[in-house]
């Protein structure tokens, strides 16, 4: 018996250490950190969703009791806006400019909770009275908001300069053929939907404690991340044009991200130039109204979607338009989720063309990023309701419209429309089994029973197929020296 084997092969139980902590309540996160000598800081936000505005004086605030620090968006024009890197061409050309996220805003606000300006004083109370006595003048504009209809004339257009709410556009597929099979088709079906916006509810809201350490020439910046490496370059590279042993990034127990905690944000660059300028320790905390209000949104589509079948109800073309909510400003990896579920658009399904296009636009909301699946959930909602509806259409089963749809055995390896190369599958046997375990013949039967008793009871189907990471993006490499190094 080959006991490594049974240790540490596939399906060998793997114990968790961590959980003692968390179940007894000594987990450490970062709200539980505090500094000798820290201060406090507290962000301004706008109440407007869009809007001028106008630093009257900051004279009470700065006076205030407690109060050592108030910064504006002058006071931090030379910190780097918070840029997005995942851009790709248009179909014809260029990539289109982004619209990126300052440390502070200087002038006009496009968001309810858009940051203005960020107090300091010696306690978070402290900070948050002053805050109330910054005098600002607000001029309000209209506001675009809705998904659908950003792109329609007469929406207020976020960026004016722009001449448009559209933020980029992405195509896959091949167009024309698939005109030519829907002219063809003998049946198509359509569907429309929202996939609505929605946000993250993580047990510890951010939050940050920074440090700036003189003789070391360099910040620690305490925050729970889902990366410490993409944190450090971003703040490093694109906000404070340091060198990267000049920040220090430590996460503790994060708390819960989803995705969300992902991305840097502004109040990891304002604790840290706050830091630097008092030379004390800098603590931010966010409460869950700014956690709901400023924390990257996910989701927020407007989908049009149209499958052609051929007589025999098998799916010859598919068709997709994706109206994806940006928010204000592109947020770090937000122009790229779309496109993450439309290389699964297909599915499970042997589908012989594709035309889907992708619009991406600006409204004055906040920003949209990745979150739980990052686009792949977006794109399995779209094609199982789509393919249900087409059981409707044709007066087939949500059942039998799949099996004759699914990639048979025979089939793989399968290179999808979307680009995605399947080596080996049987989806009608998972679906078999599925359907065996879920009691789905006998579902009338129990319908039955709860009708007679004034309940309701439903039973769906759906499935799902998600490429869970991307090939080449995690390589290790191993070197060995002549000294056996």
């Amino acid at each position: 018996m080959n006991t490594a084997l049974m240790k540490f092969g596939v399906g060998a139980p793997v114990r968790r250490k961590e959980d003692n902590a968390f179940v007894t309540g000594k987990g450490c996160f970062t709200d539980d950190i505090s500094r000798p000598h820290q201060l406090h800081g507290y962000v301004v936000r706008s109440p407007l969703a869009s809007a001028r505005f106008k630093i009257v004086s900051t004279r009470d605030a700065i006076s205030a009791p407690g109060v050592q620090l108030i910064l504006t968006g002058e006071d931090v024009k030379h910190l780097g806006a918070l840029k997005t890197p995942v851009m790709q061409p248009e179909p014809g050309g260029d990539a289109r400019p982004t619209r990126d996220i300052p440390i502070l805003c200087t002038g006009q606000v496009r968001y309810v909770g858009d940051a203005i300006a960020f107090v300091v004083a010696e306690t978070a109370a402290q900070a948050q009275d002053a805050a109330d006595l910054i005098e600002i003048d607000y001029d309000s504009l209209d506001a675009a908001t809705g998904t659908k209809n950003a792109l329609e004339d007469g929406v207020p257009l976020v960026w004016p300069e722009l001449g448009s709410n559209l933020a980029f556009t992405r195509a896959m597929g091949d167009k024309s053929r698939t005109e030519t099979v829907f002219a063809e088709a003998a049946v198509v079906s359509r569907i429309e939907f929202v996939n609505n916006r929605l946000v993250c509810n993580y047990m510890e809201p951010r939050a940050a404690v920074a440090e700036w350490v003189t003789e070391e020439n360099r910040f620690v910046l305490t925050t729970g991340t889902q990366g410490v490496h993409s944190v450090q370059r971003i703040l490093c590279q694109g906000v404070f044009g340091i060198d990267h042993d000049q920040l220090r990034v430590v996460t503790p127990d994060v708390g819960g991200g989803f995705g969300t905690k992902s991305f840097v944000y502004r109040e990891y660059a304002l604790v840290m130039e706050s830091a630097r300028r008092t030379g004390r320790p800098v603590k931010w905390t966010s409460s869950r109204t700014e956690h709901f209000l400023t924390d990257a949104h996910g989701r927020d589509n407007f989908v049009v979607a149209e499958m052609a079948m051929d007589k025999d109800s098998r799916f010859k073309a598919l068709r997709i338009h994706v109206t994806a909510n940006m928010g204000a400003y592109l947020s770090q990896f937000g122009p790229m989720i779309p496109g993450l579920g439309a290389i699964m658009a297909t599915g499970v399904y042997d589908i012989d063309t594709l035309d889907l296009a992708i619009s991406g636009i600006y409204t004055n909301t906040c920003p949209v990023d990745a979150y739980r699946g990052a686009g792949r959930p977006e794109a399995a909602l779209l094609i199982e309701r789509l393919v249900d509806t087409c059981a409707r259409d044709t007066g087939l089963s949500p059942v039998e419209i799949r099996r004759r749809n699914f990639i048979k055995p025979a089939g793989f390896p399968y290179k999808t429309q979307g680009g995605r190369l399947y080596d080996v599958g049987e989806f009608e046997g998972h679906l078999d089994v599925a359907l065996d375990r879920a009691g789905w013949q006998d579902f009338e039967k129990r319908l039955a029973k709860s009708r007679k008793t004034g309940k309701i009871r439903g039973i769906g189907l759906a499935t799902y197929i998600e490429a869970c990471a991307f090939a080449g993006s995690e390589p290790a490499h191993a070197i060995l020296k002549e000294d056996g190094n």
